[in-house]
């Protein structure tokens, strides 16, 4: 099992794999290197922490894949002093990552399931990073009390991007997520401009369904 002594050198064997694989953007790469993953796993996990997979949380949730997440960070063109609007906390790994990249701008992430609101504030916590405000609501109709966003990260499968996502990012702001049915989605980075939506597209990905208003029951 990984411990606190060596969990570093696990981290940087999946920072030059992820860097094999095409992750480019450095800012990105030091996010995770210098966010220990293994912190939000419960300790039976640390054995498989920095692979580059994603693993198992409790209420049917998921920690994405290494990988995953680098694409996301690095299409949505994060810079120091963004607002950031995350759309399903989980963990708080991913929410984490986005705030040491931003800081001293703040994520505003939500989650639907409380129990993962308290566990993601523990894990926050635990690493004492401030620029992250965690709130438990329907993140599929955004957090309109904080709008409008920089940019906007959803990490759950999408039917279609709900239009209260699009409505509270900002012009010339960009919003990434995967779009699809509820086993197969295709990543979407959006960039607002005006009226019209620029649409990129990232590849095939499977993630766990978005509830709420605008998701899957």
């Amino acid at each position: 099992m990984l411990d606190k002594e060596n969990f570093k050198l696990e981290n940087q064997r999946l920072i030059e794999h992820l860097r094999f694989m095409g992750i480019k953007d450095e800012n990105v790469l030091k996010a995770i290197l210098d966010v220990p993953r293994h912190l939000f796993l419960p300790k039976s996990m640390w054995n498989v922490a920095y692979a580059d997979d994603a693993l198992p949380l409790e209420h049917g949730q998921t920690i994405s894949q290494p990988y995953t997440v680098a694409i996301m960070l690095e299409a949505l063109e994060l810079k120091k002093g963004d607002k950031v609007l995350e759309v399903g906390t989980a963990s708080g790994w991913n929410a984490c990552l986005i705030a040491k990249i931003i800081d001293p701008g703040i994520i505003y992430t939500t989650e639907i399931i409380k129990e993962l609101v308290e566990y993601a504030g523990k894990n926050i916590k635990r690493l004492d990073i401030k620029n992250i405000k965690i709130t438990h609501t329907d993140g599929s109709q955004g957090y309109e009390k904080e709008a409008p966003y920089d940019k906007i990260i959803v990490t759950c499968a999408c039917k279609e991007i709900p239009p209260p996502l699009v409505k509270q990012l900002k012009n010339n702001g960009i919003l990434v997520a995967p779009v699809g049915s509820k086993y197969s989605q295709q990543m979407i980075k959006i960039t607002k401009q005006g009226k019209k939506l620029k649409k990129d597209y990232l590849g095939d990905f499977i993630f766990v369904q978005l509830k709420g208003k605008y998701g899957w029951d």
